[in-house]
């Protein structure tokens, strides 16, 4: 699973949005309860499912037939997870004849007597009959995965014209059982068969191959899916729906996407690279993609970013990206990234226990720069990792091991801990060991345990296999501990001797890290590196040099996750930037220009990656030489010949706080881009010079306004528009997605909401910001609600009556 909503917060607040995730009330009992792995009494063996939707009550109608073993000794009962259904009938099938079981039921879990002791490894077969009621169920769920229904109506009446009718299952952590009886367990696996009855007018998608369809008298038809391969039971899915399904292959396998219609022509766009991930994860890990299929679907209203379904991956619609976003890049492609090595890591081999979601989630992590290194290049891939290990610096989440088994609730695993942390400490065992070494060791680990679960203890068992190394060590400090070293390096050169001196101090609290790094010493034309181990919570490193080194670099692979002073002169960070290889390199040299408020700051401005070259322009906007005549000359250069659209956009953004007539044909030749983000820089620019254009250009790009487009439309209507332009408006500030800049824009659009007369209107844009705030996990609304209270305040004051009274009751 990718998520995503929890850091946007993380970032926002610039505090512990993951660590408030674990805390409960007043409760700590948590805090006494050891979640072990769960206990194998019965396995799971084969799961056959006939199912059928009843779309009025949203009610699922279920017959299960499910094979199983005692794990090793004799048992005559039998446990399944089952949450809020209607249990009809219980039985042991014999052949195909169904004797009566009794049982007992607590509306969670199914207590089945047996007809008779079964032995370990024995089979035997018991038939449920059932309906699923998700929507009568009230669950908890998490930051990541917002509530835990498992099966999900959208729409299911047709009432809202706007949105099509679809369902979908969400089966992480254990929310399958809503659905489907089960042992809702991540250390079960089971083959599995699935007949679903739909209306004949949609097409379904579930794990494995589509065997057959039948039509049937009633308008309906049955679709039966086979899954031959045995996976975990959080990873089955259903999914039905008005899709156009686009198909690619790789090897002969269906490759798939399932999109909304109006969504195929750019289907293609957001998913073609997926044959290509296929091919280099399969290469990389020397295994082949397992599975006989992979299909993607994108689901409406489904929020918890994406889901690796086996076989069968959900998005949400944030996939969707039209012709003009695209040109802008993929946002969603290191997701499709993520999503698809889960299904090694994660599907093939999955997490024993949620304790352990490492083995799933890092991998996937890293995974994202994996395809980032080989597909965009070695500067965009560090990026990535610095943005994701910013994401957990900021997180709060110290005092959290990676691989933990005490915790509130098995959702607050998914943190910044198991997904940023965890796929940097990968980063820096990959550059430890070796690129050769790193990847033969997941393919031990993979083979070794394929078809079944796995933990950080079995991945250290396959790296030492293939090493030859012990490395306790290294598992100890990053899976089994928490924290992470903080830096402070100095450095000094002694002519006499001729020696220069590396001075390293761990400044955290607690244990002294052990660290393998590389320093880079920099004299003339010449590098040379030395290999040495930070171990101490004070290290001295003495290298012999007949002359003062221009440069030393300390981490010289920019692999290590740790919090870092370096005390550099602005001299030798010069040499840094110029000289040392790395996007981080270049990146501390220019956060050190920035910080003490150099003319070097510029240099970032030629850099090679655009990345960087588009955070210089952003930093000198903020800087006291952004009104530097050479300064502006450069970025206007940029602005006319860059080719990568975010940065041009970046340099057109740039001049366009001048308020200088002067670039007005910059913004007048690319206000029509075809990148949103261009476009919306552009207009951005004019309407600061002639708003009462921009005003009449923003309500021509109503129809076609997304992204940073969108975004600056939206600013325009809201502080030039009228009561006419309420239903864009409203719906551009309801649908653009719930983060940092929809928080900024609420004030905003709340402003907008004193211009409207018409109460109905009011109401409506009130509910937009009441459904946003909702969309925020309640633990964060410490934090949000102020904004929120302070819009809605200044509504109520300015329209009283009846907008008040309808206030105080939607806003609790």
């Amino acid at each position: 699973m990718k998520k995503f909503f929890a850091i946007a917060i993380c970032i926002m607040i610039v505090t512990s949005a993951f660590a408030q995730q674990e805390e409960v009330a007043a409760d700590t009992s948590w805090m006494n309860i050891y979640r072990a792995s769960a206990t194998k009494i019965n396995d799971l063996v084969h799961t056959k499912l006939d199912v059928k939707f009843d779309y009025d009550k949203s009610y699922l109608y279920g017959k299960a037939w499910i094979t199983l073993k005692p794990h090793f000794y004799a048992t005559d009962s039998l446990t399944l997870d089952t949450k809020g259904m209607d249990i009809k009938e219980v039985a042991i099938m014999k052949g195909l004849i169904k004797s009566p079981l009794k049982y007992r039921y607590d509306s969670l879990q199914l207590f089945i007597q047996l007809d008779r002791t079964y032995k370990g490894g024995e089979n035997y077969t018991v038939y449920i009959n059932y309906t699923a009621k998700p929507n009568d169920l009230k669950v908890k769920g998490s930051a990541a995965i917002t509530d835990a229904k498992g099966l999900y109506f959208i729409n299911p009446k047709g009432e809202d014209k706007n949105k099509p009718i679809q369902i979908w299952t969400q089966g992480e952590t254990e929310s399958n059982s809503v659905w489907m009886p089960t042992i809702d367990k991540p250390n079960q696996k089971s083959t599995e068969e699935i007949y679903m009855t739909v209306p004949s007018k949609y097409v379904t998608l579930s794990n494995g191959l589509l065997i057959s369809q039948k039509k049937n008298t009633d308008g309906t038809r049955t679709d039966y899916w086979k899954m031959d391969l045995p996976h975990a039971p959080y990873l089955f899915f259903m999914g039905v729906g008005d899709f156009a399904i686009i198909k690619d292959n790789y090897k002969g396998k269906e490759v798939s996407y399932y999109v909304e219609k109006k969504q195929a022509p750019y289907a293609r766009g957001v998913f073609g690279n997926t044959p290509e991930m296929i091919k280099l994860y399969s290469e990389k890990l020397g295994i082949d993609y397992p599975w006989a299929k992979y299909a993607q679907i994108v689901g409406r209203d489904y929020v918890s970013g994406a889901m690796e379904n086996t076989t069968a991956t959900l998005h949400q619609e944030s996939a969707y990206q039209n012709s003009r976003q695209l040109t802008d890049g993929n946002s969603w492609e290191e997701t499709i990234a993520h999503e698809l090595f889960h299904q090694w890591f994660g599907d093939l081999v999955t997490a024993e226990s949620w304790s352990n979601i490492t083995v799933n989630e890092s991998f996937a992590n890293y995974s994202e720069c994996i395809w980032d290194e080989y597909k965009y290049g070695k500067d965009f891939a560090d990026a990535h990792k610095m943005e994701d290990m910013q994401g957990y610096l900021l997180s709060g989440s110290e005092g959290k091991d990676l691989v933990r088994f005490i915790y509130p609730d098995k959702e607050a695993m998914f943190d910044a801990v198991s997904y940023n942390k965890g796929g940097h400490i990968l980063h820096m065992l990959r550059n430890y060991v070796g690129d050769d070494a790193f990847f033969k060791s997941l393919n031990n680990y993979l083979t070794t345990n394929k078809f079944k679960s796995g933990e950080a203890g079995q991945l250290r068992l396959a790296f030492e296999e293939v090493t030859g190394q012990d490395m306790n060590w290294f598992w100890n400090q990053w899976y089994y501990g928490s924290g992470h070293p903080k830096l402070d390096i100095s450095y000094k050169y002694d002519a006499p001797t001729e020696k220069a001196y590396v001075f390293v101090k761990q400044t955290q609290e607690g244990k002294a890290f052990r660290l393998p790094i590389a320093i880079d010493v920099y004299i003339g034309k010449d590098k040379a590196r030395h290999k040495v181990w930070i171990e101490n919570k004070a290290d001295t490193f003495v290298f012999s040099y007949g002359s003062k080194p221009d440069l030393i670099n300390v981490d010289a692979d920019k692999v290590l996750l740790c919090e870092k002073t370096d005390n550099k002169s602005a001299e030798e960070f010069i040499v840094q930037y110029e000289r040392a290889p790395n996007y981080l390199d270049r990146k501390e040299a220019l956060d050190y220009f920035e910080k003490n408020e150099m003319k070097e700051l510029a240099l970032g401005l030629h850099d090679k990656f655009s990345g960087l070259r588009r955070w210089t322009i952003n930093a000198l906007a903020k800087s006291k030489i952004a009104g530097n005549k050479e300064i502006l000359d450069e970025v206007e250069k940029i602005a006319l010949t860059e080719k990568d659209k975010k940065t041009k956009a970046a340099a057109i953004s740039f001049l366009a706080q001048t308020e200088d007539k002067k670039y007005e044909s910059i913004y007048s030749s690319n206000v029509n881009d075809s990148s949103y983000s261009v476009s919306g820089a552009a207009l951005d620019g004019l309407s600061k010079l002639q708003p009462s254009k921009a005003y009449e250009l923003a309500k021509k790009y109503t129809n076609d306004a997304k992204g940073n487009l969108g975004k600056i439309v939206g600013e325009i209507m809201m502080t030039n528009g009228t009561e006419a332009d309420f239903d864009f408006v409203a719906s551009n500030y309801n649908d653009s997605p719930p983060n940092q800049d929809k928080l900024g824009a609420t004030g905003v659009f709340a402003k907008y909401l004193l211009k409207i007369n018409d109460v109905a209107k009011v109401k409506r844009g009130i509910d937009h910001i009441i459904t946003f705030r909702k969309a925020i996990p309640e633990q964060y609304w410490i934090y949000t609600d102020p904004l929120f209270k302070g819009s809605l305040d200044k509504i109520s004051k300015a329209k009283g009556g009846e907008i008040a009274e309808y206030i105080k009751t939607v806003f609790k």
